[in-house]
């Protein structure tokens, strides 16, 4: 089982007045410098403080969104560094959200490295926390430069992992930054995070079921080979259904197929057979011509989507045969629509899966990625599951039995 050290670990008294570096997930979704969900903000208030209550002096670093997609020109810093500002990234919106939630000051600094951030830290009183502006802005992040990792930990006594989001990525705040730092743990959320997965994928209560949708086989090939080998049931939606119908023999219309994976489909077919794995595909299909809430719709079994349509959400057969395979389940994991989750006329099969969890109440149910989550707020059913994942990509590649860099790199018990 889990076995980095956390903050748990350590003596409350060796934190007062250390300088704690705690890498979070603030990458939250803003309209117009307006945060629309704080949820992953929120997340990370145990760990704020408890690091509080030991006296600790606070220093949080996170990104937001891609500056590097938007940035026309990276200029270079008296650091060496190449930085690039764009206002509608900045976290100066985060630091007010979170001063709210903790109802009490929250300091922040227009740069993330350099005098001006090292002269924020020496001022901090024990208790104050301090966030840095987007780490992003700096190209050295995503290119996990070992001098910029140094800089973000200059003078830091210990860093502290909370971000479970991003633990996937190998980047210089997430990764090589703990390199530099004697003392690296994992904060409360991250600890959370991979107790609740590890509880379900190493000694998960039978049946284990896996729920997996989207768009496309190849973003979860990985997930489905590892599970093949830990559960006992697999229910697949999503347009990535398509490719497995067609690896089938059937039909399906225009729908989304990525043919260069048909084999690979019927080998996976082939091993949850071979396995004991039930495979559960959908039995009838809600068709369109187009991707649109206007398009006329037409339901179909999955022998029969006409050959102008395509499937764009599992139909009322297909819900109804998920809930019989999820009634019995002990660990429940879900991940992704089981259609075009963003058009409101093909959400209603994501809909019925979010409202069956609330009917088993003896499982442990485990559900992350954008649309799985939002199908749950959409519904207020949060309540209805054990375990909400911060993470997406880092999600996924912890289902599919990777190692994340952001883990790996912290201090073994």
């Amino acid at each position: 089982m889990f076995n980095k050290k956390s903050i748990r670990d350590l003596n409350p008294e060796s934190i007062k007045g250390k300088k704690v570096f705690v890498r979070v997930d603030y990458n939250v979704p803003m309209e117009n410098g307006v945060i629309i969900n704080d949820k992953r903000i929120q997340e990370t208030l145990p760990t704020i403080k408890y690091l509080q209550d030991c006296g600790a002096k606070i220093i949080l670093c996170s990104h937001l969104g891609r500056p590097q997609k938007k940035c026309k020109e990276f200029k270079k810093t008296s650091l060496g560094f190449y930085r690039c500002y764009i206002e509608s990234l900045s976290l100066a919106p985060v630091a007010r959200r979170l001063a709210h939630l903790l109802k009490e000051e929250v300091k922040f600094v227009d740069d993330t490295v350099g005098p001006k951030v090292e002269n924020a830290i020496d001022t901090l009183k024990d208790g104050e926390v301090l966030l840095l502006e987007n780490v992003r802005f700096y190209k050295e992040e995503t290119e996990c430069n070992e001098k910029f990792a140094k800089a973000l930990v200059k003078n830091i006594d210990i860093y502290v992992n909370d971000a479970f989001a991003t633990s996937h990525r190998k980047h210089a705040s997430t990764y090589l930054a703990a390199k530099f730092v004697d003392i690296a743990v994992a904060g409360h959320l991250l600890e959370k995070e991979i107790k609740y997965l590890e509880k379900a994928l190493k000694k998960p209560a039978r049946p284990m079921v896996l729920i997996i949708g989207g768009a496309k086989v190849s973003g979860k090939l990985e997930v489905l080979e590892n599970i093949l080998n830990i559960a006992d049931k697999i229910l697949i939606g999503g347009g990535m259904a398509y490719t497995f119908l067609k690896a089938l023999g059937y039909n399906v219309g225009k729908s989304l197929v990525e043919e260069e994976l048909i084999d690979t489909a019927k080998k996976i077919l082939k091993e949850a057979e071979e396995k004991n794995v039930k495979v559960y595909l959908p039995v009838d299909s809600l068709n369109a011509s187009e991707f649109s809430n206007s398009a006329q719709t037409k339901l179909t079994t999955y022998k029969e989507i006409p050959d102008n349509m395509m499937g764009l959400d599992i139909g009322p057969a297909t819900a109804e045969l998920f809930k019989v395979a999820l009634l019995d389940a002990g660990t429940i994991l879900w991940n992704g629509p089981m259609g075009v989750f963003e058009l409101d006329k093909f959400r209603q099969g994501t809909l019925k899966i979010a409202q069956t969890l609330a009917q088993i109440p003896q499982a442990l149910k485990i559900v992350g990625g954008g649309d799985s989550v939002a199908a749950l707020e959409l519904l207020n059913m949060e309540n209805a599951v054990d375990h909400i994942s911060t993470g997406g990509g880092a999600f996924l590649e912890f289902l599919a039995g990777k190692e994340l860099p952001g883990i790996s790199v912290l201090n073994d018990k």
